[in-house]
């Protein structure tokens, strides 16, 4: 499967994009609503002109057209044929370039028992689950083997669970077949469950191609860090294994309990919607909870930002504007934290 490579290509709100995609990786496009990202994948598929170069294994395809690059798109409206079954729909790219109907069965069969969707075979869109579709749409997009395969937002309509099932399933799928695969996204969870690495895309511009925990770690700018959520990010000043899979490590003179995988922990992130605050001392055991004062109050539209000195760390959490008002929080009030140990991100030394 081949590699890709972008050079100044423009298109609409997109300028000079300059990109690299490996062979056999999956890089998640991540950017806000408008960014540019569906215009690069069209770019790619060659759907719509653009300036600039595309190229395949370093060979260029600006003229190749769109059927003959090898491509496989799952679009987000998935349009699948109201009036075709599971099989045709999936057999109907295979029927277009003139496969022989022993070639399709056969390619269409494996699909099925790979999509794990044979028993759906001749049921009709309109009797099928939203997640019944995306494999459907998928198994369509594979029927050809595609050198490429993008995926623009496929699993956005998706309950949360189904789409977080199908993530996963999505990603073993593209491992075990080895395409090389772009997916579009602009939601951070399914970004960094799913990515090799991450380019972050703001206004047509890439703002940083690197793997999920540098993003959110190491942020090459401010743009990168207020659409990843502005994490607090804390140096661990030393560790301790205390088993069962968590750690001890010491922030800034903070004893906090991480998940950890046996590697010593360099740095932890947490983001300011989970990290709870209280004028009480909250129930329950004392894991992760600590005191601190309010140093700081910034209010936006959507939320309330709090600033708050733990021993040597400045925290952030947000809360809503009724909880401020329910509180009567001020500048210089004495608070309860409590870091949640299951949003807590660890970057190890390994990562390193």
């Amino acid at each position: 499967m081949p590699s890709i490579k972008l050079e100044n290509v423009c298109k609409y709100i997109c300028r000079d994009v300059n990109l690299e995609i490996f062979d056999r990786e999956l890089l998640v496009l991540l950017g806000p609503n408008g960014a540019g990202k569906s215009t690069l994948l069209n770019a790619i598929a060659g759907f719509v002109d653009y300036s600039g170069s595309i190229f395949f294994d370093g060979s260029p395809i600006d003229k190749v057209p769109a059927s003959k690059r090898g491509i496989g798109y799952l679009f987000q409206n998935l349009n699948l044929f109201p009036h075709l079954d599971v099989t045709a729909n999936i057999a109907y790219g295979l029927k277009a370039h003139r496969h022989t109907q022993r070639q399709v069965e056969t390619r269409v069969s494996k699909l099925l028992h790979m999509m794990k969707i044979a028993h759906l075979s001749s049921r009709y869109p309109k009797h099928l689950s939203g997640g019944e579709k995306q494999r459907v749409a998928l198994a369509r997009a594979l029927a050809l083997l595609p050198r490429v395969l993008l995926l623009d937002e496929p699993l956005s309509s998706l309950d949360v669970q189904t789409s977080k099932y199908l993530r996963t399933e999505l990603r073993q799928l593209q491992r075990e077949l080895k395409v090389t695969a772009i997916y579009v996204t602009h939601d951070l969870t399914e970004a960094e469950e799913m990515a090799d690495r991450i380019a972050i895309i703001n206004s047509g511009r890439i703002e940083q191609v690197s793997s999920p925990k540098e993003v959110f770690f190491y942020p090459k700018n401010d743009r990168v860090s207020d659409f990843v959520g502005a994490p607090n990010i804390l140096s661990c000043d030393c560790c301790h294994n205390v088993g069962q899979g968590v750690m001890e490590v010491t922030c800034g003179g903070l004893p906090i309990i991480v998940p950890h995988d046996g590697h010593p922990v360099q740095k932890i992130a947490l983001f300011p919607r989970d990290i709870y605050i209280s004028e009480n001392r909250p129930l329950g055991p004392s894991v992760n909870r600590f005191q601190g004062i309010i140093t700081g109050i910034d209010s936006t539209n959507e939320v309330v930002r709090l600033k708050v000195k733990a021993r040597e760390n400045d925290l952030i959490t947000e809360i809503s504007h009724r909880a401020f008002e329910d509180m009567d929080l001020t500048i210089g009030k004495e608070v309860h934290l409590i870091l949640k140990l299951r949003r807590i991100r660890v970057y190890e030394k390994k990562d390193l």
